[in-house]
């Protein structure tokens, strides 16, 4: 989880020398087995495993802004995928946020300082709709 929700250049900085990566992985390793909850985390896990929800893109209604940062290792903007399935949504937009020293790969989801200002224009733009 931790591999695939980060981000290497994030890593980099904060741990530029092996004896600082190593520190790092340690505590993170420390931390995280004292929070996580394992049954939770499988359940979670299994959850996510089949979903898909391009079957329904069309029925929904809300505006709807779907963000992603280029350096997502959960869901590569390679793929192209939301540039096509957005389309499908009646008032969607996707925001492709280019990566940077400020995204964190799948993680950016809760850094909104990188995607704040963005929603903020999505949701000023929408009460035209």
């Amino acid at each position: 989880m931790l591999i695939a929700t980060s981000a290497p250049l994030q890593w980099q900085k904060s741990a530029p020398t092996r004896d600082d990566a190593d520190r790092w992985l340690a505590e993170q390793i420390k931390t995280r087995m004292a929070t996580t909850n394992s049954d939770d985390l499988l359940y979670a896990l299994e959850a996510s495993r089949d979903y898909d929800p391009s079957p329904e893109l069309e029925k929904i209604k809300a505006p709807l802004l779907a963000i992603n940062s280029a350096d997502d290792f959960v869901n590569p903007p390679e793929l192209g995928l939301m540039e096509k399935l957005i389309r499908r949504v009646p008032r969607g937009r996707y925001l492709l946020i280019p990566t940077s020293d400020r995204t964190h790969g799948h993680g950016t989801h809760t850094w909104p300082e990188v995607w704040g200002d963005a929603l903020a224009k999505f949701l000023r733009d929408i009460r035209g709709w």
